[in-house]
This record gives structure tokens, C-alpha cells and sequence, in this order.
């Protein structure tokens, strides 16, 4: 069809159109822009139809006229059906303009009166169809705009092709899409205009199926069902939002082991080739698909004799990919996988799986098999399913682990667990738990188990989820435990498992903790574990560090005599963390505590004990190759037993240790995976956009790290995490003062400053803020309160040892004193500071003191450059900074200037400038010598918005207009 621009709507912005696709579509709407045509292509439901739709709809606005077609596969041996879709209703517009010969052949083509085809009018026909969209594109810019480009007509795809790979600089762009399962797009690219861009859309990340997801209206989806969506749909857009209808739709979830449902739209679209194979054929393919990992050894073992000609026959109709190089069997798209196994008859279903238990060598496969091929409870079942989860967690597979215990529950007998009244002398009712507990972010310890029953099981399954970073998933089961037991020890620690999950938002489970200690009763161990909970919700929720302390030493006081090691290392370490942040003394002894043994090996590598905590103090000391020394260790030991939630945090220590050590690139790829693994599993996202945004201010995009503070402060806010709303603000203004903006800044570093002495802390290293706000306020002219800023910090760093922080200090004061006049003192001061930052490894200060002693010294007599700051950001890989060095290279003055700001000769004199304020008559002295606002700000060491707001305050009172008439003022005076 044609829209005419007149008629067409109002173009509006749809921004889930391009979910995923945003760079793809920034290129696309670059070469439309430069007038040049696009070719998108890519698999079916890939959603090349709507980025299409949302590049049409923004560029039709610029068109005279938009040109559609969307041929199908059914009408595509109906020629010239297209061309009477493009030019149908503009060809009356147009007739008077395209030569008799060739409109007579083109009506004919388009109307089907007469007969007129490729062969008989063939140069006819090509040169109308030319010649109509010249003759259009007379009148204003014409879009061309063509989807499902597969299915174009032969002859319409001929005409067309002749067409645009002559138009030359005809303003006639075209914008297309086709379907290619590789890269097979070469020859609809050869009947597009030359400049044509081909873009190639793949599959969707997991990040960005979950966010179109949400759009979509499929929201609150576990984390663990976005991924299992993501895995059968291949990232593809079409067939994930598919497999969520079907869920929606679908009252009862997939149970553990089972796949997604498929709904029949799209086992139809993936199986229509499914009734050209053989009865056993499938069946092999059916085995294949209930197989993890299968291979025609394993298919030959559970029974399919013939699967190397059946494999071969599926591959021949593109169901199979098998691979050249090894034995595995593939299937050519995952939803293939999915939509067989979903289309088989449940006996069917578990004849393969029986086959499975039997053929596969993997006694976690075999167990798994083995379960889904069993109906109802089965005591030596799940005795099988307990084992496997118990080898799949010493693999480091807790993922895998959760669901075999989920299955092992499932098979339980309800009656088959020991009940708490059955213990043995001795032990108390906690001991019937689960082993290991729920040791989740803030966990405490293992209970013994004997006769594990389906709840003791389920709690396992919690345990193994919060591990593996499922952290809706173990909620979900936590809650079904609630809802099941009334076993105390079983309930406390669902309770747990439900306040762990939260996260860092607290507020939200807070009317948890009274249920909590009313199921724990006069439990010591159960109680220990109530009260380390209540640990973090004094620091989180009431900021009380106090508070805080205290119930951790009470939680470690309990642990110990119940005799649960695990929770009193946790809640000894925990303490040393809080002890750490008020600069309390005895945190390098409350450590030591939770390093003596026995220790507990979980302990050891958990993100909240005794190693990180050492850690912390380690990098506060300035101890930076040790610290990361450390904190690697504990990374590399997570990741062999994939606990990803430690994985996360250790991921920031490190990105932490190499943004301290001014490693800035090393330490933004690292911050980035950090974030990508707390989007992915939704633990502690606001901690890793805090240092990803420091990261990116360091060494990436400081627009990108602006956005993450401000993302970071919000959700902080709504979380009432008062600890992390310090740390995004102190994030946002040291972005803010990297992009140059001092004033804003100032507020947001005010505002750190002010919820830290409300929450107590005391020690300088933890945030590192201090210099940030001291020289934002020195460049916003307010040196009473920078200078106090320093003086109350520096009496806490000295009180500490905190030296990185001592320079860094020195370095704000430098600034201070520069502002003042005091040159020589600056200058010293900063060489000082840069000295002292080299040597304690701080590379990225080092270069902000040596590029502040360069712009110090820009102006005044002697040599000048900036060559040794650029040398050092250059090293550190310091992005932003270096733009900065380079920008204020160029800005310097080509010759010395000027003496000293506190006295310059040129002053009006004293009853001109008597209504003045200090900074205001700086900048009017330094006007006067014919600096720019640019210079004035390097020279004070303040933004160039300051400079410009103080002039505006120097001509109110001087009642003056303009810089010019200070020149004068100061021309006058000389005169005089």
C-alpha cells in the first residue's frame, strides 16, 4: 500500500521496539539519515518486522511519500502482486511523466488487464518502474519500505532490483527486511541500491529478553523461568514471548525437571517438517531431546539402533545439526528440542526417560532420568536424587543441585523423615533441618539430618538456589515450606530464607522477625540465627551501628553455645565489617576471632566472612597488592564451586582493588561483568551500578556513570538502605565532578556527608569521598567549608593510619591554598601528594594531583605542561580524564601570564572593587588581564558555570554590562 504523507498519523515513539536492539538501530537510523537505504535481515522472530515498523515510522515523517509492501508466502507465485502493493495507488499521480511504451506495460502489469510480462515487455517494464519513482521522488524524498522480502514475487523482485541499482542520487530510499537463517542476505543485497547497510539482528541477551518481557505485560517472572525461557527460545524474540503467553495461560508451573510448555502456534511453526519422518525416527528424536547432552553412543545404549540413518533423515529436513567434528547431536534451534518433547504423550515422555536412567553415564543424569521416569514416591528414588544433588553441589553445580533436591522431595513419602519428637538425647529440635541450612547472603549454619523429610529437602533446594543466585526461586520454595511445617527449626529457617532473598531491602520483610523469634523460642542455635538477620536490619533499615554490633556479638554469643560454629564465624566476621566502618579498634582483633579455628571451609570463601572482612581491611589500609591478592583467591574458589552470589561480590572487591590501583580499564570490564551477573540474578544490583559507575567516571563514558548513580540512589531510597544511599550519592558527585558540573556535585556530596555522621561512620577509607567534596567546593568558591571538610577528615584519617587518604587531602587543600594566591605552597602541597599517591600504588590520584599541578602552573613564568598528567592517565587508561588534560592543554595561553590572583597590578583600585566579595574580585582582576572564562577556571580551580555566574554578580554591583567595560575600568585606571 502508499501513505501519502498527508494522511499519515503522527509519528510516535515506541522505545520497546528496539528493546535489544539499540545500537542496531542507532546505525540503521544514521544510514536512513544520510539518505541510504537499509537491509535488515536475520532468522523468523528474530523481530526484524519491528525494528522495520519503528525505523518507518520515524523516518516516514521525512518522506513525501512511504511505499509498502508486504508480500506472503502464499501469494508469492503471483507476479508483479508487490510492484501493484508499491505503486498501485501513486501511479495516476505519476502517468503523465513516464513515457507511453512504458505506462501502457506497466498498467497492464499492475492491473492484470492485457498481458504483460517479464519476457514480452521486459525492458519496457523495468525503465516505468524507474521512471514512476523518479518521477515521485520530483515532488519530496520517497521510503520504499518492503518486509518479508523472501516472499517478493519474482517478477516484482526483478523490477525493483533493475530499478534501485539505478537511481544514483534519486532521493529514494529503500528499507527492507528479509529472513535468512545465515548470511545468505548477498543477493537480495545485490538488487538493493548500492549504498545499501545490511544489518543483522541476532538473538537477544538474557538482560534484554528480560526487560521485553516485562514491556509485554509478562512481569514477575522468576529469574530462574526468564532463563529457561532464554534457553528454549534461543534469544528469539518471537518465541520467548510466546513461551510467556504460555505460561501465563498455563495455572499449574512447569514442576522441577519438566520444560516449558509450548504453545501449539509454536509447535507448529517449529515441527511442521516433523510428519515427513519415520515413527521410530522420532521416537530417536524424542530420546534426543530428554537427553542433556546426547550423542549417538548414548542413543545406541538407551536402545535406538538405527540412530545414525535417523539422525541423518532429521538432519536432512532440518531438524538436526549434528555436529562435524565431535559425535554430539544437535538440535538446529533449541525450541525444536522444546516443542518435541512438549508435542510426545506423557508415557511416551517417561519410556524415554526409563531408557535414559539406564543408558547415561553420569550418575546425576541417571538419578534425574530416573525420577522422571517414576509416578508417584519412591523412597529409593529420592535416596538416588538426594546423592546426585550431594555430587552436583561438590561439582559446583548448586543450580542443579536445587532442582534434584526438588525432585527428591517430590518422591518423598510424607511420613519418611524422622519427626523432631523421634531426636535422640541431645539433640534439639534444629538438628531435624537440613544440613547446610539456607546459607544464603546473611545464613548461619548446617543442622545435622537423618531421614531427611520432602521439607528438609525443599530447604536444601533453598539453600542450593540462594547459592546459585535463584534467589525468586528460593523464595518461591521457602514459602511453600511456610506453608507446609510446623516444625520450628524447619520454619526458622524458611523465615530466613524469605528475609535473605529480600536482599538489601529489609523494610520489606520486616514484619517477619517477631514470626521468626516466635517460632525459634528458646532455641539458642535457632535464635543465633534470628539475631544475625537482625544484625543487618539495624545497619540497613535504621542505620544504627551500635545496634548493629551488638547483635552480632549476641547472635556469636548464641551460636557458640549451641555449639554452631558456622553462624558464630559469620556473625564474628560480620562484626569485624561494622567495626571496620566506624573506625572501631577492635576490628583487626574481632578479625583475628573469626580466623581462629576450627573454621568452617563455607565460611572461609563466603562473601560476608572472615576472608572478605580481611579483605576490606586489607584495601582501607592501603594494603593494595595484598588486597587483591586476596580477594582473587576468593573469586577463583567461589567460581570452582559456582556460588554466584559470592561471585558477585568478589567480582566488585576485584574491580574495587584495580579502580584503587588506577588500572581504569581492567577495572570497568570487570565492574561491568559484576553488574551483568547482579542484573542476571537480581543480588546486590545497587552495589555493583555504584561501582560500575565509579568505573566508567574512571575509564569509560561519564554520561553512562552519571545514569547508574542516579539508577543506584533511587532504588537505594526505595529500598531504605541508608549504607548504600551514602555510597550512590558519593558515586553520583564524583560524577558529577568529573563532567565538570562542581555545583551539583557539592549537593550530592553535602548530602553524603550528612547521612554518614547520622549512621556514624567515621573511617575516611570506606567511601573516599572527602577530596571529591572539598575540591567540588573549592571550584564553586566556597573555601571556608572545603577547608573544614579537610581539617575534620584529615583528624580521622590521622586517628586511623588512612595515608592514600591523607594525600588525597593534601591534594584538595592544594587546591584550597591555589584559589587563595598561595602559588609556591600549592605547588608543593601537590608535588607532595602526587609523590606520596605514586608510591602507594594509587595511580589514578597520582595523575588528578599531577594534572592539578599542571594547571597551576598554566600561565606563570617558567616551562608549562601538561604532558606528564596526560602520560600517567594515559597509563591508568583514564578516559574522561584525559579528554580533560587535552581539552585544557589547548585552552592554555601561549605565553606566561599573569603575577599572583591575590595581587594583581591592574585593580581599579579599592573604592571600585570595595563592594566585592574575595572570589569576585579574583575574577574580575583576572578579566581585566584579558583571561577568558575558560583560563579563569583553570587558573581558580573552579567550573567555568562559577566563573560565569560571579561575573554576572561583578557587573550587578560595578553596574556595568560586560566583561568589555572591566577592560576599560582597568584601561582607565592605567590612564589615570
Amino acid at each position: 500500500m502508499t501513505v501519502r504523507r498527508d494522511f499519515k498519523e503522527p509519528a510516535r515513539c515506541r522505545p520497546d521496539q528496539v528493546i535489544g536492539r539499540e545500537e542496531l538501530f542507532g546505525a540503521a537510523r544514521e544510514q536512513l539519515g544520510r539518505g541510504g537505504s537499509v537491509l535488515l535481515h536475520g532468522p523468523a522472530g528474530i523481530g526484524k518486522s519491528t525494528v522495520l515498523r519503528a525505523l518507518a515510522t520515524e523516518y516516514g515523517e521525512a518522506a513525501r511519500t512511504v511505499l509498502r509492501c508486504s508480500p506472503t508466502e502464499s501469494e508469492s507465485h503471483l507476479p508483479f502482486l508487490a510492484l501493484a502493493d508499491l505503486l498501485g495507488l501513486v501511479l495516476d499521480e505519476v502517468a503523465d511523466r513516464i513515457p507511453a511504451a512504458q505506462l501502457t506495460a506497466l498498467e497492464s502489469a499492475l492491473t492484470g488487464r492485457g498481458e504483460s510480462t517479464l519476457q514480452r515487455d521486459g525492458l519496457a517494464l523495468r525503465l516505468a518502474v524507474l521512471s514512476a519513482l523518479r518521477a515521485l521522488a520530483d515532488t519530496g524524498p520517497v521510503l520504499v519500505v518492503a518486509d518479508d522480502l523472501q516472499w517478493l514475487d519474482p517478477a516484482s523482485a526483478e523490477l525493483l532490483g533493475f530499478a534501485a541499482r539505478r537511481l544514483g542520487d534519486t532521493p529514494v530510499r529503500m528499507l527492507c527486511a528479509v529472513r535468512t537463517d545465515g548470511q545468505e542476505y548477498d543477493r537480495h543485497l545485490r538488487a538493493s541500491p548500492p549504498d545499501t547497510l545490511a544489518v543483522r539482528l541476532g538473538p537477544l541477551s538474557r538482560a534484554q529478553m528480560s526487560a521485553l518481557l516485562d514491556h509485554r505485560g509478562f512481569t514477575g517472572l522468576p529469574r530462574s523461568t526468564v532463563r529457561d525461557i532464554h534457553r528454549t527460545s534461543g534469544g528469539n524474540a518471537l518465541f520467548a514471548l510466546e513461551l510467556g503467553r504460555a505460561l501465563a495461560e498455563n495455572p499449574t508451573p512447569p514442576r522441577p525437571g519438566e520444560p516449558l510448555p509450548v504453545p501449539t502456534s509454536l509447535r507448529a511453526l517449529v515441527l511442521n517438517r516433523l510428519e515427513m519422518l519415520s515413527e521410530e525416527a522420532r521416537r530417536t528424536l524424542l530420546v534426543a531431546s530428554a537427553g542433556a547432552r546426547p550423542t549417538l553412543a548414548l542413543l545406541h545404549a538407551a536402545g535406538r539402533a538405527n540412530a545414525e540413518a535417523e539422525t541423518a533423515q532429521a538432519a536432512g529436513l532440518g531438524l538436526l545439526a549434528t555436529e562435524p567434528e565431535g559425535p554430539a547431536v544437535r538440535f538446529a534451534h533449541p525450541m525444536i528440542s522444546a516443542a518435541l518433547y512438549a508435542e510426545a504423550p506423557a508415557q511416551e515422555r517417561r519410556a524415554a526417560h526409563a531408557a535414559l536412567s539406564t543408558a547415561a553415564s553420569d550418575p546425576i543424569e541417571r538419578a534425574r532420568h530416573l525420577a522422571l521416569a517414576t509416578t508417584g514416591t519412591d523412597p529409593e528414588v529420592a535416596a538416588s536424587l538426594a546423592e546426585a544433588a550431594t555430587l552436583a553441589r561438590d561439582r559446583g553445580a548448586p543450580s542443579v543441585a536445587a532442582q534434584l533436591c526438588l525432585l527428591a522431595a517430590r518422591h518423598t513419602p510424607a511420613d519418611g523423615a524422622r519427626s523432631s519428637e523421634a531426636a535422640g538425647p541431645g539433640e534439639s529440635a534444629a538438628d531435624d533441618a537440613v544440613a547446610g541450612g539456607t546459607a544464603g547472603s546473611r545464613d548461619a549454619g548446617p543442622i545435622r539430618r537423618t531421614g531427611p523429610s520432602p521439607e528438609a529437602l525443599r530447604l536444601q533446594a533453598v539453600e542450593d538456589a540462594i547459592t546459585a543466585g535463584e534467589l525468586d526461586l528460593a523464595r518461591d520454595i521457602a514459602r511453600e515450606v511456610l506453608a507446609r511445617t510446623t516444625v520450628p527449626a524447619e520454619r526458622v529457617r524458611a523465615w530466613i530464607a524469605v528475609i535473605d532473598t529480600a536482599g538489601h531491602a529489609m523494610n520489606e520483610v520486616d514484619a517477619i522477625f517477631p514470626q521468626a523469634l516466635a517460632d525459634a523460642g528458646d532455641d539458642p542455635q535457632l535464635l543465633a540465627l534470628v539475631h544475625y538477620q537482625l544484625t543487618w536490619r539495624a545497619l540497613l533499615v535504621k542505620g544504627d551501628f551500635d545496634e548493629a554490633r551488638e547483635e552480632a556479638t549476641y547472635s556469636a554469643e548464641l551460636a557458640a553455645r549451641a555449639g554452631d560454629r558456622y553462624t558464630e564465624l559469620m556473625a564474628l566476621a560480620f562484626r569485624a565489617q561494622i567495626e571496620t566502618l566506624m573506625g572501631h579498634p577492635d576490628a583487626p582483633a574481632t578479625i583475628r576471632r573469626a580466623l581462629e579455628e576450627p573454621q568452617d571451609p563455607r565460611v572461609a570463601c563466603h562473601h560476608n566472612g572472615a576472608g572478605y572482612s580481611r579483605f576490606r581491611w586489607l584495601i582501607m589500609s592501603d594494603q593494595l597488592p595484598e588486597a587483591r591478592a586476596a580477594v582473587t583467591a576468593l573469586l577463583r574458589e567461589v567460581r570452582r564451586h559456582g556460588w554466584v552470589e559470592s561471585e558477585v561480590h568478589f567480582l566488585r572487591g576485584v574491580a574495587e582493588t584495580e579502580l584503587h590501583s588506577g588500572h581504569c580499564g581492567r577495572a570497568l570490564d570487570l565492574a561491568r561483568e559484576s553488574l551483568r551477573l547482579a542484573r542476571d540474578t537480581g543480588i546486590g544490583e545497587v552495589a555493583s551500578a555504584v561501582l560500575t559507575s565509579l568505573a566508567e567516571a574512571a575509564g569509560g563514558e561519564v554520561d553512562r556513570a552519571l545514569a547508574l548513580a542516579r539508577e543506584a540512589v533511587e532504588h537505594a531510597e526505595e529500598d531504605g538502605d541508608q549504607m548504600y544511599v551514602s555510597r550512590a550519592l558519593a558515586a553520583l558527585g564524583h560524577a558529577q565532578l568529573v563532567a565538570g558540573d562542581a555545583e551539583a556535585a557539592v549537593r550530592s556530596l553535602r548530602r553524603v556527608r550528612e547521612v554518614e555522621q547520622g549512621l556514624g561512620i567515621t573511617d575516611p577509607a570506606r567511601g573516599r569521598w572527602h577530596g571529591d567534596l572539598a575540591e567540588a567546593l573549592v571550584r564553586s568558591g566556597e573555601f571556608a567549608e572545603a577547608q573544614d571538610v579537610v581539617d575534620v577528615t584529615r583528624e580521622q584519617a590521622l586517628r586511623l593510619d588512612r595515608y592514600s587518604v591523607l594525600a588525597v587531602l593534601d591534594r584538595a587543600e592544594a587546591l584550597i591554598r591555589a584559589a587563595r594566591g598561595e602559588q609556591d605552597a600549592a605547588a608543593a602541597q601537590l608535588t607532595s601528594a602526587q609523590d606520596r599517591l605514586g608510591k602507594l600504588g594509587y595511580g589514578l590520584e597520582e595523575a588528578r594531583a599531577a594534572f592539578a599541578l599542571a594547571q597551576l602552573r598554566t600561565g606563570t613564568p617558567g616551562p608549562t605542561s601538561y604532558d606528564e598528567a596526560a602520560r600517567l592517565f594515559r597509563r591508568c587508561r583514564a578516559l574522561p580524564w584525559l579528554r580533560q588534560v587535552e581539552a585544557a592543554a589547548e585552552a592554555r595561553p601561549p605565553e606566561a601570564a599573569p603575577a599572583p590572583v591575590s595581587a594583581p597590578e591592574v585593580l581599579v583600585g579599592p573604592d571600585a572593587l570595595e563592594g566585592l566579595a574575595s572570589m569576585e574580585r579574583q575574577v574580575a582582576a583576572l578579566v581585566m588581564e584579558g583571561a577568558t572564562n575558560r583560563e579563569i577556571a583553570a587558573r581558580l580551580f573552579i567550573s567555568v558555570k562559577t566563573v560565569e555566574a560571579t561575573l554576572t554578580r561583578v557587573y550587578r554591583k560595578l553596574g556595568i554590562r560586560s566583561r568589555v567595560d572591566i577592560v576599560r575600568l582597568a584601561a582607565g585606571r592605567r590612564t589615570s
